[in-house]
């Protein structure tokens, strides 16, 4: 019987509804206090419910019963470094269980820098990269630490080192691309692909890699005979990469037919920023409007605080905010960014703050237009988000200082997203306005294309701004003092809407 249960709690939590799943765990474990799956199964149905200081008790209860079991020691320590607990323990005691799990040897470094034993993390993994030099996560960790505690210029060594020792190894070599390609040091790029090109000679991903780099530094005449070359190739990165050359040449009609291919795919979530983009500049404002709203889906909802919240939750942002320089891929400048998903913490300040954020954000999905079948925002069911059922894809928190900013950028991974300004400069050091206000409709500058805002927002302590994901948005520089703001991103609902309306054109008809 039991069993049985145990079978139907894992069903439902494949399906989405870990919720249920905790109902029926929760009474069993009560039963069976001594049940080892049903303790570790109640952890993962937590965990797929972000309620981690939930899945660490339960996690907890489980190694009690079974000290030596390595998932659920791996369990716990995962859920406890989520939780924004000490995790340095657990995952030593899952080390000691499982001596060269890498897994286990990568949470054990996140766990040491995030309690800033920076320096001791780093030895961790570079002595493990020796043993293990085409460990692409180990690498991953190795460069985003070195390159955020401001050692720029060798931060990602490490793949050098590995390429020495296995020069055959095509992946290591891409992924030392794509670390330094995101700094764009388009000379030590083209430096990473040249080598990698005596070894294999012609590979699809080498020249791809060319064509990035031609692309995105402004050699058109290669860029533009690598784009001929590699016509037969069926990729998406040469796809934004050619959506985006077509736009510096003003080449509109090229640029929206081949970011239309792409819609309807997986990757369609990185090409619905851009036809925004193309619309506007081809003067077709309804088809801009239908994607963006008119006005624009942005909503700015004041969030009721208790006395002295905003500035308790500034203290404990402040005190995460532990990197000297952003990860290079964020949009980030004079200023850095928090790496862990907030709202999985145990602190109750931020606990507190993601179930009025849950509130805030069904009360902005309920005032949404009727749903439109394919459209990135409005195409998708929103039973739960409305039941206040809503997951995140990452949160996170920005904190600029003096002329810090934030370059105009999109969030692929996320449906809905968000700005939550804590603390503020005062308005005497923030400047005329609109300095330090967040900009939707503003386009990456590189591309340097002319088009302005077309909305802008007022930060207020205590202010919450809601946008679709799909928004290019960016913040103005500000004179002086500290901008510190939670931000998020909601996650897609699995389903989608089903309807007899299809797109065409950027607009909705009734299908024949």
């Amino acid at each position: 019987m039991n069993k049985h249960h145990l079978q139907r709690a894992q069903r439902s939590i494949e399906k989405g509804r870990a919720d249920l799943a905790i109902k029926s765990l929760r009474k069993l474990t009560k039963q069976e206090p001594l049940n080892l799956a049903a303790w570790k199964l109640l952890g993962f149905a937590y965990h797929e419910e972000q309620l981690e200081s939930e899945a660490v008790d339960a996690f907890t209860k489980a190694e009690a019963i079974d000290s030596e079991d390595v998932l659920t020691v791996m369990s716990l320590a995962q859920s406890t470094f989520l939780s924004g607990l000490s995790a340095v323990e657990h995952f030593d005691r899952a080390l000691r269980l499982a001596p060269g799990n890498l897994d286990a040897l990568r949470g054990y470094a996140l766990a040491l820098a995030s309690e800033n034993h920076c320096d001791v993390a780093e030895t961790v993994l570079c002595r493990a990269l020796k043993v293990h030099p085409d460990w692409l996560d180990g690498h991953k960790v190795l460069t985003r630490l070195r390159y955020t505690r401001a050692s720029h210029r060798h931060f990602a060594d490490s793949y050098r080192d590995a390429c020495a020792k296995q020069p055959q190894n095509l992946a290591l070599r891409l992924e030392w691309f794509r670390a330094v390609a995101q700094t764009r040091d388009w000379i030590t790029a083209g430096r990473i692909v040249g080598e990698a090109e005596r070894v294999f000679n012609s590979q699809p991903q080498l020249l791809l890699a060319r064509l990035f780099i031609a692309s995105e530094s402004g050699d058109i005449l290669q860029s533009t005979k690598l784009f001929a070359d590699t016509t037969n190739l069926d990729d998406e990165m040469r796809d934004m990469a050619l959506v985006r050359h077509h736009l510096r040449q003003g080449n509109l009609d090229s640029a929206e037919s081949t970011a239309r291919l792409r819609i309807g795919t997986p990757s369609e979530a990185v090409f619905w920023p851009y036809l925004s983009l193309i619309w506007r500049l081809k003067g077709i404002p309804q088809a801009a409007e239908w994607l963006d709203g008119s006005p624009p889906f942005v909503s700015a909802i004041d969030l009721d605080f208790e006395a002295g919240d905003l500035d308790r939750l500034a203290d404990l942002l402040r005190r995460l905010h532990t990197a000297r320089n952003p990860f290079t891929e964020q949009s980030v400048r004079g200023g850095t960014q928090t790496d862990q998903n907030l709202f999985l913490r145990h602190e109750p300040i931020l606990r507190q703050l993601k179930s009025q954020i849950q509130s805030a954000v069904s009360q902005y999905v309920g005032q949404l237009p009727a749903p439109v079948q394919g459209h990135p925002l409005l195409g998708v069911k929103r039973d739960e988000p409305l039941r206040g059922r809503t997951f995140f894809s990452g949160s996170w928190s920005v904190r600029l200082l003096a002329q810090g900013f934030n370059v105009s950028h999109n969030h692929p991974m996320g449906w809905i997203s968000s700005a939550l300004y804590v603390s503020l400069p005062k308005l005497e050091q923030m400047g005329k306005p609109p300095a330090g206000w967040i900009r939707f409709g503003t386009p990456p500058a590189e591309l340097k294309l002319s088009l302005p805002p077309c909305l802008q927002k007022e930060p207020k302590a205590g202010r919450l701004v809601l946008f679709p994901s799909t928004m290019w948005h960016s913040t103005v520089p500000f004179d002086d003092g500290e901008r510190l703001v939670v931000a998020f991103d909601i996650r897609r609902p699995r389903a989608t809407v089903q309807s007899n309306k299809t797109i065409n054109g950027g607009q909705s008809h009734e299908a024949e």
